[in-house]
């Protein structure tokens, strides 16, 4: 009886390893899906011939918070990532890093509208956001 205790304990105890979820900065579609509508963000407020397309925006917020739900993430540790000072940190640099590697280095503003305009043209997870 002791070994089968001891075996259901060890078990459980690895079985709660597997479930750890991790943290949503981790989870790609989600922190990738975040990044896609702050840069869509920044082109719509840096480019006067680009508007947001808000609707699709905030369906796609929605949609990304559907999902950390459907992963088991309760609605204060979405609210914790998206409002941390630190996480915003690291999303600004993340979207920079990704907006290097497509041409557009920091302040340039007629890069950002110019790839933005690309986005729009190539109907990317970006482009959809845009009009």
């Amino acid at each position: 009886m002791r070994v089968l205790t001891a075996f259901l304990v060890m078990a459980l105890s690895a079985g709660s390893a597997v479930w750890a979820k991790p943290p949503l900065r981790e989870v790609a579609v989600i922190d990738n899906g975040l990044m896609a509508v702050a840069i869509a963000d920044a082109i719509r407020k840096s480019c006067d011939n680009i508007d947001a397309r808000l609707f699709r925006a905030y369906s796609a917020l929605s949609t990304l918070k559907t999902l950390a739900r459907e992963r088991g993430y309760t609605e204060k540790e979405v609210e914790r990532y998206v409002t941390s000072k630190d996480e915003k940190a690291r999303m600004k640099a993340k979207a920079e890093a990704f907006l290097q590697e497509n041409g557009v280095a920091p302040g340039d503003s007629a890069a950002l509208c110019r790839f933005g305009q690309r986005e729009i043209q190539s109907q990317t997870v970006i482009g959809q956001l845009l009009r």
